[in-house]
C-alpha cells in the first residue's frame, strides 16, 4: 500500500498529499511526529530500525517517528504508530514542534514539521519486525556518550530532535 505524507507550509497550512518516498526525494516540508518514551528511571527508549527500511536501516532512533495520515491528528498518528511498530499503547503529551531538514543518505531528505510527544511506558513490547529490529532503554548520559563515540549508529533526524528536546528540557 502506498503511503502518503501531508505537505504543509511552515505555518502548518496543508498544501496537498505526496507519496512518502517522493516527498523524501524532493525534500518537501511535510507533517511528522516523534515520540520519546521513558521508563520510571528516566531512561529513554530507543528502537533499532529494521533491515528492510528503505532508508536508515539498522540505526538507532527514538521510540517512534512517522507521519500523520490525511485527516489524522498528530496525536492519532503517534498512537497508531506505537501500536503498529511496538505493539503498545501509552499516554502521550505533546511538548513542542519545530521544523528541521536532514540529509538521510541515498538522495533522500527528511524535511519535517515535527510534533514531539513524550510518555512513560513500563511493560512488554510486541515488536513488528518489519519496522523494528530491537528496543532498549538507555540513560541520557549513556546516550550522549554513545552518540559522541559512534554518531553513525543513530538516525540523522534523531540527533537533531534530541538536541531540540534537550534545548527545551535540559537547560
Amino acid at each position: 500500500m502506498e503511503e502518503f505524507v501531508v505537505l504543509v507550509t511552515p505555518q502548518d497550512d496543508i498544501l496537498g498529499l505526496m507519496e512518502k518516498q517522493q516527498a523524501h526525494i524532493n525534500g518537501l516540508l511535510h507533517r511528522a511526529f516523534s515520540v520519546f518514551l521513558f521508563n520510571s528511571k528516566g531512561e529513554m527508549l530507543l528502537q533499532k530500525r529494521a533491515a528492510e527500511k528503505y532508508h536508515s536501516p539498522h540505526q538507532w532512533t527514538n521510540a517512534v517517528c512517522s507521519h500523520p495520515r490525511d485527516n489524522e491528528t498528530y496525536q492519532e498518528g503517534a498512537q497508531r504508530r506505537l501500536k503498529e511498530e511496538l505493539g503498545i499503547s501509552a499516554e502521550l503529551s505533546e511538548k513542542f514542534h519545530f521544523i528541521y531538514k536532514a540529509d538521510v543518505g541515498s538522495g533522500l531528505w527528511e524535511h519535517e514539521l515535527d510534533h514531539v510527544f513524550t510518555g512513560v511506558f513500563e511493560g512488554e513490547f510486541f515488536l513488528n519486525n518489519k519496522e523494528v529490529e530491537e528496543v532498549r532503554y538507555i540513560s541520557m548520559k549513556e546516550l550522549d556518550d554513545e552518540i559522541a563515540k559512534n554518531p553513525e549508529n543513530f538516525t540523522e533526524w534523531f540527533k537533531i530532535i534530541l538536541d531540540e528536546y534537550k534545548h527545551h528540557f535540559h537547560k
